[in-house]
């Protein structure tokens, strides 16, 4: 499954979800009509990908003589 940010001629955007692209492609040729005026003349948005956001990277464990020498990046 897909979901795609549509737009319609008359400036009304909405989202509807599809099987994959060629179900999208197939819906349009029929006509998928605005939520808002019922209009068939539809296109996909501009849309931003989802980017999953990183994890954090754990802080180094301190060596077996402890944090002293000033290595520690937790010291800084």
């Amino acid at each position: 499954m897909i979901v795609y940010a549509l737009h319609c001629a008359c400036g009304h955007d909405f989202d509807r979800w599809f099987d994959n692209m060629a179900d999208y492609d197939a819906r349009k040729a029929a006509g998928i009509p605005c939520p808002s005026c019922g209009g068939t003349e539809v296109a996909k948005a501009i849309m931003a990908p989802r980017v999953a956001k990183s994890q954090p990277v754990p802080a180094p464990a301190c060596g077996s003589g402890g944090c002293g020498g000033g290595g520690c990046p937790m010291m800084m």
